[in-house]
């Protein structure tokens, strides 16, 4: 997989920010994913964004604008999404050189992928891996 979109994806999370300014810095910078689409309100405050990676997507907004699924995510809890890249140890050193907080380093699993743990800006778990699941 690479940072390039190649098709719609048909399952995409979507995650509030206290900060999705900073998010979406630390999720393009850091992790390499593209922005494709960013609507913000009139004082900078993040309405919703896109960012890909491969054929996946993950929308991006505020918290705290209101609104029916903002007040449903009030209290949830940090997410956890798993993306698949070609070669883990390059991506976890990316991250790494843009302080991020890594939980497990590059690690061989018995399952056949090598992946890494990260949290980011707001709490969010994200493992970067080779294992690719299988599509229906």
């Amino acid at each position: 997989m690479t940072d390039t979109p190649t098709a719609s994806p048909a399952v995409s999370p979507a995650l509030l920010y206290d900060d999705a300014q900073a998010a979406i810095r630390q999720l393009t910078e850091a992790f390499g994913f593209l922005r494709t689409a960013l609507y913000e309100s009139e004082d900078g405050t993040v309405l919703h964004a896109e960012l890909v990676y491969g054929n996946g997507m993950v929308m991006i907004g505020s918290r705290g604008r209101g609104g029916v699924f903002d007040h449903a995510m009030r209290q949830a809890g940090p997410a956890g999404v798993y993306v698949v890249v070609e070669d883990a140890d390059a991506h976890h050193a990316r991250a790494v050189e843009h302080g991020v907080e890594v939980l497990t380093p590059p690690t061989d699993q018995e399952y056949g992928s090598r992946d890494y743990m990260a949290r980011d800006v707001g709490g969010n778990i994200w493992t970067f891996g080779t294992y690719a699941p299988k599509g229906p």
